[in-house]
């Protein structure tokens, strides 16, 4: 039995919330997650920064330009081969962009707290939202 070293993968999420009330999420098209819903995010490109990371990623996997309002919560998730990723979350704002889903995201929209509720979504997204406060209405 061989102890694998722990890898740590910086990353980073955006909840964005449109003027209706909805929260933006995507589809994951790739692990971890396949299929499943969550808010747009990825990994930090090297020398980067959470909140960049942040902006870039829901740009690229939505179609939707965002500027950083504040941290909401850091999470750590299981990934494969020893992998921890630690999530940087950020509340956003829309600064411009048309809805169309991207890069690893199989499909983008967005939902009320109910139609949130009826999704497959990945472990924790709703627990973890509501306690930061950030479930849509």
């Amino acid at each position: 039995m061989t102890d694998e070293p722990i890898r740590r993968q910086l990353c980073a999420g955006g909840i964005v919330v449109d003027d209706a009330g909805r929260l933006l999420l995507v589809k994951r098209g790739r692990p971890p997650g396949e299929g499943l819903w969550s808010v747009p995010g990825g990994r930090c490109r090297h020398g980067e920064s959470s909140a960049a990371a942040c902006v870039r990623e829901v740009a690229e996997e939505t179609g939707i330009r965002v500027q950083v309002l504040r941290l909401a919560g850091r999470v750590q998730r299981a990934g494969d081969a020893g992998t921890v990723y630690d999530i940087d979350d950020f509340v956003c704002v829309i600064t411009g962009g048309v809805l169309q889903p991207g890069d690893d995201a199989d499909d983008a929209r967005w939902v009320t707290g109910a139609e949130l509720r009826a999704l497959p979504v990945v472990a924790e997204l709703i627990e973890t939202l509501s306690a930061w406060g950030c479930l849509p209405s």
